[in-house]
């Protein structure tokens, strides 16, 4: 049985449910003994975090690691490093591998896989299909993050358009189902309009324009339909578009909300303009949009009717991304870097330390109902990052962990530098290396 060490931590300042506290920690046993303004206990391994804030572990509930079957593009070993260099603790990934997770066999395999490789906490989403509801019935909501179902075709070809069957998901699911939203009617007749019209020379500028908002709204508001028809335990993924943001409710507490919404940093971030200089890098679906569509995403997290930042991490290689436009897939890595995007809003005097917090690490372990994670308290597993949130680093291939060995941000200069990541206990990350003589754990759900 492999021995934990105890740590303890010092002189951090907190970041949690509102507050930044400063607060000594002592970890034992993979959990969180005491938090106390000074502890005197001797421990295996001591950090003083003196001007440097804790952060609760972030909790990504979107990326795509890609293993099985794409592991040219990424694995679960290399992403979950990734993750953990950047802060992220936790992940939970999505079923669109080779071959897909659509059966409980296959999604087993990956649990297998992340039990040997990944340096991070781990979940795994069931993934649906027009014909598999009797596999996605069985899908035990104590020890899985939710049901995924493609409403609009991305990397992978998992597209669920069958009416009867969507019905079926959504009046009988007992758990989490996590939506992408785009029409794909619309999405094959614009395509076929612009492919018609420009033919070889399309060019990622066009790729908003055949991923309109008003694809994206005809989907994630039929699925908020039938999610209120069903009382289903709906969670719409990475919205992009402002007028998605009138389907979500302020005002509710996270824990009372049946419908809920994720935004991811990238959508946050980057607007059509930078399609001219970063081109395929940034074609993802749901594209990035107007300014006024990125500009409407940050009110709409700070006001929650957005209570979820992700990343749909989603890498692939430098040669599949150097593709023509209708031939290069879409998706960008971005894992490592989620909360350096966010200490930019912050710097910027757009968002408070604690709300990066809550929408990081407290809201999707509320939303998911996560047992014993998000949060800084006795008693629940020891998940935490020490970050100097006033440094600045350049991104480089030298610091870049992701398989694919890109980053959209590549040259840029970022805040946040993370000294030490701890997961479940265990010194992951630490001054530039990382360690690992032991694995993350599976996250379980409180349901």
């Amino acid at each position: 049985m492999l021995i934990m060490k105890s740590i303890l931590i010092r002189n951090g300042k907190i970041v949690h449910r509102g507050t930044i506290l400063e607060a000594d920690i002592f970890v034992k046993n993979g959990r969180f003994e005491k938090i106390a303004p000074s502890i005197s206990i001797q421990a295996d391994q001591e950090i003083d975090a003196a001007g440097k804030y804790i952060f609760p572990g972030i909790i990504d509930d979107q990326v795509h690691f890609r293993e099985p079957g794409l592991t040219h593009k990424a694995t679960i070993a290399t992403e979950s490093r990734a993750a953990v260099a950047g802060g992220v603790t936790s992940f939970m990934e999505m079923p669109n591998v080779n071959p897909p997770s659509v059966t409980q066999e296959r999604l087993e395999e990956k649990y297998q896989i992340a039990a040997r490789t990944s340096l991070a906490n781990y979940s795994f989403f069931m993934g649906t299909t027009n014909d598999n509801y009797e596999e996605v019935m069985r899908t035990n909501p104590h020890t899985i993050c939710g049901v995924k179902i493609f409403m609009g075709s991305s990397t992978g070809n998992m597209l669920v358009d069958n009416p009867g069957t969507l019905e079926r998901i959504f009046a009988n699911t007992p758990m989490l189902v996590a939506t992408h939203c785009e029409d794909e009617a619309t999405v094959h007749r614009l395509l076929d309009y612009y492919k018609a019209r420009y033919g070889d020379t399309m060019t990622a500028r066009m790729h908003p324009k055949i991923r309109p908002t008003e694809a994206c709204y005809l989907s994630s508001s039929f699925a908020v339909q039938l999610a209120q028809k069903h009382n289903t335990r709906l969670h719409v993924l990475h919205i992009s578009t402002q007028k998605e943001l009138e389907l979500f409710q302020t005002g509710i507490p996270l824990a009372q909300k049946r419908i809920t919404a994720e935004v991811c940093v990238h959508h946050l971030h980057f607007y059509d303009r930078y399609y001219r200089s970063l081109s395929n890098q940034i074609k993802c679906n749901p594209a990035i949009k107007t300014k006024a569509d990125r500009d409407a995403l940050l009110p709409a997290l700070l006001d929650d009717r957005l209570d979820v930042i992700a990343t749909d991490h989603a890498p692939h290689t430098w040669e599949e991304k150097s593709k023509p436009f209708l031939d290069a897939p879409s998706g960008l890595p971005l894992v490592q870097h989620s909360l350096s995007l966010m200490l930019e809003f912050f710097h910027q005097g757009k968002i408070s330390l604690e709300k990066i917090a809550e929408k990081m690490s407290h809201a999707p372990a509320i939303a998911f109902q996560i047992k014993d994670r998000g949060f800084i308290e006795e008693g629940y597993w020891a998940d935490f990052s020490i970050v100097d949130v006033h440094a600045r680093y350049k991104v480089t291939p030298q610091n870049v962990y992701y398989k694919c060995a890109w980053s959209p941000f590549m040259g840029k200069t970022l805040y946040g530098k993370v000294q030490s990541t701890i997961v479940s206990g265990h010194l992951a990350w630490h001054e530039g290396q990382f360690y690992e003589t032991k694995m993350g754990e599976r996250i379980l759900f409180d349901r």
